[in-house]
């Protein structure tokens, strides 16, 4: 299969529009063609392109800031003498100097396919300022490592934030270039928009189901994304950022794990069975103890669990990860009411609600997760039909 870049690249008839124009890149440290050359270096080298500026999301283009919140400067790349301009620095949406510096700005990111990943937003922002400016956006289009399955909570009215883009469900399972034009279409935007796409992907096919595996090696899209199976588990590991439990961060499998010095793994185990076991399969949990070297619980062994979704057992279309991590927070205070979950701090610059709020785009994850009446059925009764409506609704966006 190919990719969105390695089309461009190796096929001269599909960049005769961009003769003449002068042309930005948006990339991070993923966007890399199949021979690991990075995007920049590879476009750079083509004689029949001329590249003038570029952009770099969170974590930065070459770099990699470790933690949410960590800002990018701006700089000159030392190898192409063009300005770097930062999305996740001084500004989120890029400013009208940063606009005018080309005509054509060509977006190749690899993202893991859930609402909270803060690449699909911006990706919208600069679809809105390329609307604004009169530019042209490319989109060189990459696999969604989690594929085509849905899940989880559609983003409500008033909830939109820099890690909630649009009301869609946390596991939306569509591609950067089917997001964008789901984005153009919903907006409303008059934007000169296209998607190279990528030939030969087969998201529903084993082993990969949406990852090409032996094909293209995994470069991490940021810091702690450093493998398939965190991909897969992070529609629901990333709740963990709201919490006080640690998702992993500090260890080599970040957003694979989660625990704390004071959880009972065996005990939560034995309820998120009994609670909801048609929530949990498709994958294989272990109770396991680690002690992160930073971040949340730095220095302290914490007890909890790990999911597997590497062997045999992996069942793509059962394996529910957003609901999965639900029931361990439902557990989590079955076995304490008291138990201090929530996390209340600042996330991504937003101070006035409560993260794990925002991570779910809005407060029904966590109304479900503290109300001891609430039954893994009543979160299934107003999550389905979101599901539901969001399969629908991407139908007409879809490229492969």
């Amino acid at each position: 299969m190919k990719f969105g870049i390695d089309r461009l690249i190796s096929e001269p008839a599909l960049r005769r529009p961009l003769a003449g124009q002068r042309l930005a890149l948006l990339a991070h440290p993923a966007s890399v063609t199949a021979d690991l050359t990075h995007s920049l270096d590879a476009l750079a080298a083509l004689p029949d392109l001329n590249l003038t500026a570029a952009f770099g999301p969170q974590h930065g283009l070459r770099g990699d800031k470790q933690d949410n919140m960590m800002e990018s400067p701006d700089f000159t790349d030392p190898a192409h003498g063009i300005p770097v301009f930062s999305l996740y620095g001084e500004v989120r949406r890029p400013t009208d100097a940063m606009m005018a510096s080309f005509d054509v700005l060509l977006v190749d990111l690899q993202d893991l396919g859930c609402r909270i990943y803060t690449f699909i937003t911006t990706l919208r922002y600069v679809l809105e300022a390329a609307a604004a400016h009169g530019k042209a956006v490319w989109i060189l289009d990459r696999p969604n490592p989690a594929g085509r399955p849905v899940e989880g909570l559609t983003l409500r009215e008033d909830w939109e934030s820099f890690v909630g883009a649009g009301a869609m469900p946390m596991r939306h399972g569509l591609t950067m270039g089917e997001m964008a034009r789901w984005f153009v279409a919903t907006l409303k935007l008059d934007v000169d928009c296209q998607v190279i796409p990528m030939t030969g992907w087969q998201p529903n096919a084993a082993p990969g189901y949406g990852w090409p595996i032996g094909e293209r090696s995994w470069v991490n899209p940021s810091p702690n994304a450093p493998n398939l199976s965190m991909a897969r588990a992070y529609a629901g590991t990333v709740m963990l950022e709201g919490t006080t439990l640690s998702e992993g961060r500090g260890t080599t499998r970040p957003l694979e794990v989660f625990g704390a010095p004071d959880l009972d793994a065996a005990a939560l185990l034995r309820d998120m069975h009994a609670l909801a076991p048609q929530w949990l399969q498709g994958c294989r949990l272990r109770e396991c103890w680690f002690e992160p070297t930073f971040h949340k619980h730095a220095g302290t062994q914490c007890h909890g669990v790990q999911i597997h979704v590497d062997d045999g057992a992996y069942q793509h279309d059962r394996f529910q990860p957003w609901r999965l991590q639900a029931l361990a927070f439902k557990a989590v205070l079955r076995q304490r009411a008291d138990y201090p979950l929530w996390r209340d701090f600042a996330y991504e610059y937003e101070y006035d609600r409560l993260a794990i709020d925002l991570i779910n785009g809005s407060p029904l994850l966590r109304g479900w997760v503290e109300d001891a009446s609430a039954t893994p059925a009543d979160l299934e009764a107003i999550t389905a039909p979101d599901e539901a409506a969001w399969r629908e609704a991407r139908v007409p966006f879809l490229l492969y």
